[in-house]
């Protein structure tokens, strides 16, 4: 089924552990790299409630690494700095 995998949507992402998730700025980051082959591509999602409704930015890097622990570490950092820069203007 690989094979065909390639072809009918590739590699799907995990649903991100929320148990790892961290605060900051009010919003919610749980890191979620992605891995692929012997990397792990830098990911995170993005939640806060606004108005009542639960907002959501999957963001996904083009930056890889080969250990997960760094990937994690630097999937929060990524999305520290998404939020520093847009605030709610991520779910725009």
């Amino acid at each position: 089924m690989p094979f065909w995998s390639r072809f009918f949507g590739g590699k799907q992402a995990k649903e991100p552990d929320a148990a790892l998730s961290e605060e900051h700025k009010g919003f919610r980051i749980t890191p979620n790299p992605i891995r692929e082959g012997g990397q792990y591509r830098i990911a995170a999602r993005i939640e806060k409630e606004v108005a009542g409704v639960l907002r959501v930015h999957d963001l996904v890097r083009a930056d890889t690494v080969a250990a997960p622990d760094e990937a994690h570490a630097l999937s929060l950092a990524k999305a520290r700095q998404v939020i520093n820069e847009r605030g709610e203007r991520l779910f725009d």
